[in-house]
């Protein structure tokens, strides 16, 4: 029975239960567990009180003005669709008397139409963009809670001495993060970069700000026998790293 709820534990169950991603069964299967066995009902209290903890530390501020920006499109688009109406009627009356201004109206509707398009194009694109935060913020999670998760404490060289991190790698679900907790300084015509080696191809992770980045969870692409790196590269980053110049590596 033991080794039953153990297995159970183990899964990611739980989690995608709390997070609302399990099918019917398996939610089913998930509410079943709390039910019959403590350990399961303390495990899942502690994910709980975990996601608040997480979900306060780690939450997703929307682009500042963003909102006003939604609801300006939204009144715009509606008193569009008004113009276009009385666009309508007025081409019907005119029409008895000129022929031709039918033309101009019929180019009001199609510059209506492309703005209606555009429109439509943007809000598909946050919505996406919004799906993959969702799901990224998800896999932390995961990483964070799960007992499968390995941690590995990382330090810079002689470069960086007061670099600190710390990567998570989760070898079962395929899931790798880095927390950059510290940065040394360094000049201002210099930055910090990520940098992963998958595959023998360098991938690049993008710049380590030295404020506001450094409480963020990094994804990085996960491989077995992979290695991370940080550099030091001229301000702006770099296309390719300056091996002379690693700080840190991280091998997962």
């Amino acid at each position: 029975m033991k080794d039953k709820i153990k297995i159970f534990l183990d899964s990611d169950l739980l989690e995608k239960y709390l997070l609302g991603t399990t099918t019917d069964m398996e939610a089913m299967q998930v509410e079943r567990y709390i039910a019959m066995y403590p350990e399961v009902r303390e495990t899942y209290a502690e994910l709980q009180e975990n996601l608040e903890v997480f979900a306060k530390q780690y939450a997703i501020e929307a682009p500042q003005g963003l909102k006003d920006k939604i609801h300006s499109r939204i009144k715009a688009e509606r008193k569009g669709r008004k113009r276009f109406v009385s666009y309508a009627i007025a081409a019907s009356i005119a029409a008895i008397m000129f022929a031709g201004i039918s033309t101009f109206f019929w180019n009001q509707n199609q510059s209506l139409q492309e703005e209606n398009s555009v429109v439509s194009n943007k809000i598909k694109l946050l919505e996406e963009n919004m799906k993959e935060q969702l799901e990224d913020v998800r896999n932390q999670f995961i990483v964070l809670n799960n007992p499968q998760t390995k941690k590995y404490n990382v330090k810079g060289n002689q470069k960086a001495k007061d670099l600190k991190a710390v990567a998570y790698i989760n070898p079962v679900k395929k899931l790798s993060y880095i927390n950059v907790s510290k940065l040394p300084h360094i000049p201002e015509s210099q930055c910090f970069q990520m940098w992963a080696e998958v595959n023998g191809k360098m991938i690049n992770l993008g710049i380590i700000e030295e404020a506001g980045d450094q409480q963020k969870l990094l994804a990085l692409p996960y491989a077995e026998n992979a290695v991370g790196y940080i550099t030091i590269e001229q301000k702006g980053g770099n296309h390719t790293p300056s091996v002379e110049n690693i700080v840190a590596n991280i091998a997962y």
